[in-house]
């Protein structure tokens, strides 16, 4: 709600200004010009999500998820310990880390939650360690593919769209661990 009423402030406020300076219709055709930018730039990348959702899809009806799964269970289980025998809950992260890693964050979002809610069940109305791990690994997720940029990237006419792996690769696994370092930390400090 807040962000609601902020951003309807800002809005408002824009507007007002420009039509005080005597701008209001450059601000009128800016507006519209990027409406019809925007609308463009998701046409663009529906095809690249689309086919990275049935990428997604066919790793599942495979049975590919599972076997990621019980691949990542050993640094998952060290991440969640808590959670390391819930099957239902890792399955689930593991999705979501899977999603993550081929830089789906429309298709990590709804994974994401869905461990928050299945990990809230045992301390309800707590963001308990393993529910703040989740969102630090889940902002800060390391991607190897990183897919929405590269679409956003061609769409804007760029020719090498995966050039950015090497700086995509470190910035994510820097602010991985950096992440994870603050939130064990935390967690050791809130305890005392």
């Amino acid at each position: 709600m807040a962000m609601t009423v902020m951003w309807t402030g800002m809005v408002v406020l824009s507007v007002l200004c420009s039509l005080a300076t005597g701008h209001g219709s450059q601000t009128a055709a800016a507006a519209l010009e990027g409406a019809t930018a925007a609308v463009e730039l998701c046409l663009s990348m529906a095809g690249v999500m689309c086919l990275w959702m049935g990428v997604m899809e066919v790793m599942r009806r495979a049975g590919l998820s599972r076997k990621l799964s019980r691949l990542m269970a050993p640094a998952l289980g060290a991440l969640y310990p808590s959670f390391a025998g819930d099957r239902q809950v890792m399955d689930v992260i593991s999705a979501n880390v899977s999603a993550n890693l081929l830089g789906l964050g429309n298709a990590a979002t709804p994974l994401g939650l869905e461990a928050a809610r299945l990990m809230s069940r045992r301390s309800p109305g707590v963001a308990s360690d393993a529910l703040c791990m989740l969102v630090v690994c889940n902002t800060a997720s390391i991607q190897l593919i990183p897919t929405t940029v590269a679409a956003v990237r061609l769409a804007r006419g760029c020719e090498t769209p995966f050039d950015i792996l090497p700086a995509v690769w470190l910035a994510s696994a820097v602010s991985l661990c950096a992440g994870i370092c603050a939130a064990r930390l935390f967690s050791r400090m809130w305890r005392r």
